[in-house]
């Protein structure tokens, strides 16, 4: 049975309009035919992938794909691509142009705030992002767990959630700052020091954690500057109590001390690593650590405080950013696309890919960071991150090949989370 991309609009349109989309049907063969499909490590043209339930049943040339009964999906002119990862997101956070961090911390309800997080998720699966790790709720407590809960059940429609809970920070380094020094003003992350790490990590996993997220460094610096917080023996107690349970650490880092106190003291992930050195990258790239660049967030802050891109030179921290970046890839790190979504608008992820490649990263190494790569990052590569056979039913089709030209992620025409089509272009 032939069938058109029009015939999966009845599906999406439900779901585009916020609701669920109707149970998977586990006998149902779906073939997608697209011009050419990228399995998560190269582009293959006139291939095609074979979906039963919600698993890849095949992938690889057409003519080889095709079942008996199969409804044939015929995707004229796209690239079949595995659901994108996006690998540093804050869905309890909106972009900062709109209201400051201090402000959404301390100004907008928990219930309104989860409200905008319902709407974040939505955006962000129907721009082609199936799986997210979320790294923090930035004062909104278990928030995040308690979304997760609500897209496993189906209550809203959402991509796979990785979620930290609150973040751990060092007591005196975090925000909201400048209030009076009398008041204990509500903070964006949970304080702790010394031994009690070990319970506030047990408390975050019993609270639903997948991760534990540090901040190994923060701008409390005597100058206002960035400098590391907790010590390399506070980070390692963080980093084996999370690891005993079986669950990674993330750490906010953009110094270079930061950085090499969170990698040497087991961490799995950096964030930002802003100013990282080519002995700090070399560190990282020894101990198999992954960088999670977020080079869409400096782009979006510069840009909020003045910044006309293509308009004179860049900022220096721009100027930074892409020498840390460059620096990084030539030390052979591997990096997770993350982009601290949530300072900039939920749904616009792809400018994470668009501007790693405008930095110095290949289209297609900017694509594997999003699915094979991350998949692997993120201990999810057994369910996805790759087009083959037995991976999770998670997949999205763009206009054109992204491999040539980035942009091309931000043409969806179809997103498939578990072997369901949850959105497609009208």
């Amino acid at each position: 049975m032939r069938s058109s991309l029009c015939l999966l609009a009845v599906v999406s349109s439900i779901t585009l309009q916020g609701q669920q989309p109707p149970p998977r049907d586990a006998a149902r063969v779906v073939v997608l035919k697209p011009a050419r499909v990228f399995d998560g490590t190269a582009m293959h043209e006139g291939w095609a992938v074979r979906i039963s339930g919600n698993r890849i049943d095949a992938v690889g040339p057409a003519d080889g794909v095709s079942a008996p009964a199969a409804e044939v999906v015929e995707l004229t002119g796209t690239t079949l691509l595995p659901g994108l990862i996006e690998g540093h997101s804050h869905v309890l956070l909106h972009p900062y142009n709109e209201a400051s961090w201090n402000d959404q911390v301390l100004k907008e309800s928990l219930g309104l705030r989860t409200a905008r997080a319902v709407n974040h998720l939505r955006a962000t699966l129907m721009a082609g992002f199936t799986t997210i790790r979320d790294l923090g709720t930035e004062g909104a407590g278990y928030a995040d767990a308690e979304l997760k809960q609500a897209v496993e059940a189906q209550i809203v429609p959402g991509p796979r959630m990785l979620v930290t809970t609150k973040a751990i920070v060092a007591t005196g380094s975090y925000g909201p700052r400048g209030f009076a020094l009398e008041w204990r003003v509500p903070q964006g992350a949970e304080e702790a020091d010394g031994q009690e790490l070990v319970r506030v990590v047990r408390d975050q996993i019993g609270h639903g954690a997948d991760w534990i997220k540090v901040y190994a460094d923060y701008r409390w610096g005597a100058r206002g500057e960035a400098a590391p917080t907790f010590s390399e023996d506070e980070l390692r107690t963080i980093a084996e109590t999370a690891r005993s349970s079986g669950r990674p650490v993330v750490a906010h880092a953009s110094t270079p001390e930061g950085m090499r106190r969170a990698v040497l003291a087991g961490i799995e992930t950096i964030e930002h690593g802003d100013n990282g050195t080519a002995e700090v990258f070399k560190l990282m790239a020894e101990r198999r650590v992954a960088l999670c660049p977020t080079v869409a967030a400096g782009d979006a802050i510069a840009q909020y405080a003045g910044w006309k891109k293509g308009e004179g030179p860049e900022p220096p921290a721009i100027g930074r950013k892409r020498a840390s970046f460059k620096a990084a890839l030539s030390a052979g790190v591997t990096i997770l696309s993350g982009s601290d979504v949530g300072v900039f608008s939920h749904g616009d992820n792809a400018r994470e890919l668009e501007l790693m490649v405008d930095y110095g990263m290949t289209p297609l190494a900017a694509l594997q960071s999003a699915t094979s790569t991350g998949a692997r990052v993120l201990h999810m590569e057994d369910r996805i991150g790759q087009l083959k056979q037995g991976m999770l039913a998670d997949l999205v089709a763009v206009d054109g090949d992204p491999t040539r030209e980035i942009s091309a992620l931000r043409r969806v025409k179809l997103v498939m989370k578990d072997g369901v089509a949850v959105a497609r272009a009208q």
